[in-house]
């Protein structure tokens, strides 16, 4: 349990509720932040609501906080309209990795923000610098990388971009301790460190395979009993989802050259919709979900 919960921003948006604004909502529940996740409509907000209680009552479970799921449950809620973020300290966009849905998204929540609150993209990959430039005061926003799935992960990339006040970066360390996770700092480029590296590994493995040096159980299990990986780099992909990491990778071929460009059979599985582990197959099987 966290001892520093002070420190965690008093209250919370997170724009988008699917699995990964769902565990950053999760996160700061759990460190006494109020939260208010705003998605697309009703049943899509509904769908959030669900995904986040659901979450807390696990932890609830587990002993990994003091206060009860009817505790957490009222520092909660849910909304369509980004006007709901108003009076928040810190809001998280947590849509899809598209430049163009990221810009508008962000664009509409600081328009609804005090001058004092802060603004984070959870982008894996796109420029802070190309986001900010979009956005009227740059100074106060800033990458916040979670890791899938947030409560298990105990990683937080922070993106420093070329505007980003030195101050909201040290604001930025407090909080991500306060949520009982270690805070990196980076610099904006293409693909931070975290998503860089994991990609160029992802795709090496994705080609190992479609060359037929081994399975893709083999492969995984190179990496998690060779070199001590928690999972295995194809299993990863199913997990970030391999339409997810397409993205990722077409926009790193971009940004830093062929050595990023996706193998051939990554296209060919997702354009026939296997897309890890939310359509159950990828490059493993698993329950849909």
């Amino acid at each position: 349990m966290n001892d520093t919960n002070t420190t965690a921003p008093q209250r919370v948006g997170v724009l988008g509720g699917g699995r990964m604004g769902a565990g950053i909502a999760h996160a700061f529940l759990l460190a006494g932040s109020h939260v208010t996740v705003v998605e697309r409509d009703a049943d899509a907000a509904d769908a959030a609501r669900t995904r986040v209680l659901d979450s807390v009552a696990a932890s609830v479970a587990r002993a990994t906080t003091d206060e009860t799921a009817d505790a957490l449950g009222a520092r909660f809620g849910v909304a369509t309209d980004v006007a709901d973020f108003a009076g928040s300290d810190l809001v998280v966009e947590a849509v899809p990795e598209d430049l163009d849905l990221k810009v508008d998204a962000l664009t509409r929540v600081e328009a609804v923000l005090g001058a004092d609150a802060a603004l984070a993209s959870n982008t894996s990959s796109i420029s802070i610098d190309a986001l900010a430039g979009r956005l009227d005061r740059p100074e106060r926003f800033l990458g916040l990388h979670f890791f899938n799935p947030v409560p298990a992960s105990a990683l937080v990339e922070i993106v420093r971009g070329a505007a980003t006040d030195g101050a909201l970066v040290e604001e930025a360390r407090g909080w991500v301790e306060a949520i009982g996770k270690a805070p990196i700092v980076v610099h904006d480029a293409p693909g931070f460190a975290s998503s860089r590296l994991g990609v160029a590994l992802g795709l090496e493995a994705i080609r190992m395979l479609e060359e037929g040096v081994a399975s893709a159980e083999d492969i995984d299990t190179a990496m998690v009993l060779g070199y001590k990986h928690p999972v295995g780099p194809l299993r990863l992909t199913d997990l970030v989802g391999l339409d997810v990491r397409l993205g990722i990778a077409e926009y790193l071929a971009g940004e830093l050259g062929d050595r990023f460009e996706p193998p051939a059979l990554l296209r060919r599985m997702v354009a026939e919709g296997k897309l890890g582990r939310k359509t159950g197959e990828g490059f493993h099987l698993w329950d849909a979900q």
